[in-house]
């Protein structure tokens, strides 16, 4: 089978700088961002460990945390049909069907399609704005990724801590701005919040993005790790900004 036939109409491939990865996105609908990018590098999965990445879009979290990490195997929860039949044939393109699988379905009810504490981590990149403010059209992809329309923080946190086993760890990014909510949210689930980092666009600009781990049952304690910078200068990244991408 050629590369172009993995192809549909008006996508692409974009090379991950991974173990010669590429993934297949489609600009008129959504690609990923760097926040996806920078997921993948803050979160941490060993050797024998089950992976779900909920809300995996195009599934990029597991194709770059397959490259990055030593997890056994690594599961993608993506409602969108579209986007989990591209993650699919993302998956084939690179021959990773053995370590990654992909399942449409939604993900406040992921419980009840995994089972309850059946993997070792969790990842998400949720949507992070809330209401429908700006929206045009709330059934377009781009809108269903980065607005709650079809799930909320509550429910991303409350099916992560159904699906990781006791002493599992949550990987989340999301937005400074709701720091205080995402923190008592994950506390009523019983997801104990244990590293933070927050990511500048610039040294002397306000954090844009915040990297969270949590532990289920975990004790209260917290690390808040140095500042992560992405831009020295405009247009230029920071060399640890390089380092995640793998340039």
């Amino acid at each position: 089978m050629t590369t172009r036939s993995f192809l549909k109409e008006n996508e692409r491939l974009d090379e991950l700088q991974r173990n010669g990865y590429r993934i297949i996105q489609n600009p008129e609908k959504f690609c990923f961002g760097m926040d996806a990018v920078l997921l993948s590098g803050f979160a941490r999965a060993g050797q024998g460990e089950k992976v779900l990445d909920l809300g995996t879009g195009t599934g990029i979290i597991p194709i770059l945390m397959e490259a990055k990490t030593q997890a056994d195997h690594l599961t993608g929860l993506e409602i969108q049909e579209e986007s989990a039949d591209m993650a699919r044939r993302s998956v084939l393109l690179n021959g990773l069907e053995e370590k990654i699988n992909i399942v449409e379905g939604d993900i406040k009810e992921a419980g009840q399609i995994f089972g309850g504490a059946s993997f070792d981590v969790v990842t998400c990149n949720p949507p992070y704005m809330i209401g429908k403010h700006g929206i045009a059209n709330p059934d377009a992809p781009k809108a269903i990724a980065r607005h709650e329309i079809l799930c909320s923080l509550e429910d991303v946190v409350s099916q992560a801590a159904k699906v990781l086993k006791p002493g599992g760890n949550f990987f989340m990014i999301h937005r400074p701005f709701r720091l205080a909510e995402i923190m008592v949210i994950l506390t009523k689930y019983k997801l104990e919040p244990k590293r933070m980092r927050l990511v500048y666009p610039f040294v002397d600009k306000e954090p844009n993005m915040v990297l969270i781990e949590a532990n289920r049952g975990g004790r209260s304690r917290m690390t808040v790790e140095k500042p992560l910078i992405v831009y020295k200068e405009k247009g230029i990244y920071t060399e640890e900004i390089y380092d995640v991408y793998g340039y």
